[in-house]
């Protein structure tokens, strides 16, 4: 789920960094944190998988004419179950009425359309505002009222927040804190808000802003000069937990406070069963011209530098240890990606690899591709076999996506995983989160473009949905209970959490190209909620609670994925690229048959039924609903490519992705 903190006109910058700081600091990994445009909230499908939507600190003029196409939009997103925070401005806005520096040359009134406080907010509560600058603003103290009593909270940066008039008498709300001082004795600096079935907190202080940083840390040394540097901390302190109760209040679930997540990537292990011990030994070999010579070798690409290691090297632990407590969290980015071979059929000790049991993951490539043959002794291997495994990297894509000097010397097929992620990367801009149970990897292949139509790789990301899906219902990972995971086009792998057919995603998958030297190399990324806790959906929910005799890991979840797509990949070669003999598997798999959608991206939108994929090109197939020519041409059918166009199943509609 994302947490879209706008980012448009009227908004200040300094509190929009803010903001995304401080929500990216308690909420990462269980939700992503992105900021949103005016036009994506007025015309893509956001709400589905939206659970706090943000409006920071700025202007509310700007937002009221900016966010005007998209005002009904988010109302119903609130009203229906959503979630808003607004931080001062973005408070202000949300109020059913603004009164502000009334009878003055900066005045600003008027009624609010959104109403989520459904009365009065009037500013400024403390006097001195001007615009860009730090003149009105300061480090204010208020009252906080939990369940278990007032709280004093002090030192927090104000500037030209309002009060919310009368909040004590307006049904819908209740009060969180007054301001304690001054001008603004005893009236309300925030309230929390039901809005049928839906909730918004507004501040008109600014609780995003670190108190340990400017500006507000210049606010405290004017306002108060007798905090010391320990008294600014403990207040930061207590900022924090502000804003994890807010988030708490909106029905965010926050990680574990004790829950490890590392800020720079560790060692990948290459690495190959103990019967194929000529696997590691053929990847090194195909390197070596670009490697430096000496401990360690280097190889320098395009966006990384890779340090490749031997795993019997003396003291590599030793070595790594002190590598990586020299690089900079800050510039993570170019630090070295370090690289252990495991040569001679040694496997990584459980010390090394504890979240990922890569013994148990050879085991069940072994046993699904029935391979305890003499071919164990031949220069070949399967899917699998050539592992890239990291427990922390940046992005197992764009390593490879973003350094073409490594992706055109490894053999393939090659397959990188990692239990953690600092990017990863999803469809267009997205991010994929790296939650814990979370199993993501990219897999590389290279074809021949002479025996292979370059018109056909469209296919590729429905084949390995396909092979997704169809993994989920082996005996090895959900039996049947995996008829409950499906795909949506082009490129999604949703669960059907109930009877009711409630969905929710649990999965991506995410295709890359590259063509050099008459090849084409082909990197498939996939994202896999497996055995997330919550909040995110993974596919543990669909085994019931208690039921016993079902033991889902990552491991065999991902040999049974790659095994069966490595089927159905040498099937899809054999005959150039052609989905005919996965067609109606596929049409079966997915959410889609006969599903009347609203197309929006032909005026006036033609309302539609979904009949399938085109054969030639991929494209989604659909029919007007009504009789006749809906381009005046004669088209029978309206064809949508997967790039290009959003699905929001929710609601039915095909958009322009922007």
């Amino acid at each position: 789920m994302n947490v879209l903190v706008y980012s448009g006109p009227g908004v200040s910058q300094t509190s929009l960094t803010h903001t995304l700081s401080s929500l990216r600091t308690l909420l990462l990994p269980n939700y992503a944190v992105n900021t949103i445009t005016a036009h994506a909230l007025a015309n893509q499908p956001w709400a589905s998988t939206c659970a706090l939507l943000v409006i920071p600190g700025g202007r509310d003029l700007p937002y009221l004419s900016a966010l005007s196409p998209s005002m009904s939009t988010i109302k119903s997103y609130v009203h229906n179950g959503g979630a808003y925070l607004g931080l001062c401005a973005g408070a202000y806005f949300a109020s059913k009425r603004v009164e502000w520096e009334v009878g003055t040359p900066m005045e600003v009134s008027g009624d609010r359309p959104l109403r989520f406080f459904d009365g009065i907010c009037r500013g400024c509560v403390y006097p001195g505002f001007q615009y860009e600058t730090e003149d009105g603003a300061r480090a204010v103290n208020l009252d906080i009222l939990g369940p278990g009593g007032v709280e004093r909270m002090e030192g927090l940066y104000y500037n030209g927040g309002g009060e919310f008039v009368d909040a004590a008498n307006i049904p819908n709300a209740k009060i969180l804190a007054k301001y304690v001082d001054d001008e603004g004795a005893g009236k309300v600096a925030g309230v929390s808000c039901l809005v049928e079935r839906g909730r918004a907190v507004l501040w008109a202080i600014h609780p995003e802003y670190p108190l340990t940083r400017e500006p507000a840390n210049l606010t405290i040394s004017r306002s108060r000069s007798d905090f010391s540097s320990n008294q600014i901390n403990e207040c930061e302190n207590r900022r924090w937990q502000l804003m994890r109760d807010t988030l708490t209040i909106l029905g965010l679930q926050l990680p574990q406070s004790n829950s490890a997540r590392r800020s720079r990537p560790l060692p990948q292990y290459l690495v190959s069963p103990p019967t194929k011990p000529f696997v590691t030994a053929t990847i090194l070999n195909s390197l070596s011209e670009h490697l430096t010579v000496g401990t360690p070798r280097v190889l320098k690409d395009t966006a990384d530098v890779f340090h490749f290691h031997m795993h019997n090297e003396n003291d590599l632990a030793k070595k790594l240890s002190s590598a990586l407590n020299t690089e900079d969290d800050d510039d993570r980015a170019v630090q070295p990606k370090h690289i252990v071979v495991c040569s001679d059929g040694r496997l990584p000790s459980k010390s090394e690899t504890p979240s990922f049991d890569i013994g148990q993951f050879f085991e069940g490539i072994s046993k699904l591709n029935n391979s305890q043959n003499a071919e164990e002794h031949s220069a070949h291997w399967s899917m699998g076999e050539a592992l890239l495994y990291g427990e922390v990297v940046t992005s197992t894509q764009t390593m490879l996506d973003q350094n073409p000097i490594l992706l055109t010397a490894l053999p393939t097929p090659l397959l990188s995983i990692a239990a953690q992620q600092l990017s990863g990367r999803g469809r267009g801009p997205n991010t994929w989160l790296s939650p814990s149970g979370c199993l993501q990897f990219s897999l590389l292949l290279r074809l021949p473009l002479y025996s292979f139509p370059p018109a056909k790789l469209v296919f590729i990301q429905y084949l390995f949905g396909l092979a997704v899906v169809q993994a989920c219902r082996d005996e090895s990972v959900l039996g049947k209970l995996g008829q409950r995971v499906r795909l949506k086009w082009p490129n999604d792998i949703y669960a059907v959490l109930d009877d009711a057919g409630e969905l929710k995603k649990v999965g991506g998958i995410l295709v890359n190209t590259s063509f050099s030297g008459g090849n084409v190399d082909i990197i498939i990324g996939c994202g896999l909620n497996v055995l997330n806790p919550p909040p995110i959906t993974s596919m543990s929910n669909l085994i019931p609670p208690g039921l016993t005799g079902m033991d889902l890991t990552m491991e065999r979840t991902a040999a049974c994925i790659v095994s069966t797509f490595e089927k159905m990949w040498t099937t899809f070669i054999a005959n150039k690229g052609s989905f005919d003999p996965f067609m109606d598997l596929y049409l079966d798999r997915w959410l889609h048959s006969d599903q009347l959608v609203t197309i929006t991206t032909i005026d006036p939108p033609v309302p539609a039924r979904i009949v399938g994929i085109t054969p030639d090109h991929g494209l989604l197939r659909t029919v007007p609903e009504h009789s006749g020519s809906w381009s005046g041409r004669g088209d029978p059918y309206i064809d949508l490519q997967p790039d290009g166009n959003s699905f929001d199943l929710m609601s039915g509609l095909i958009r322009s992705k922007t």
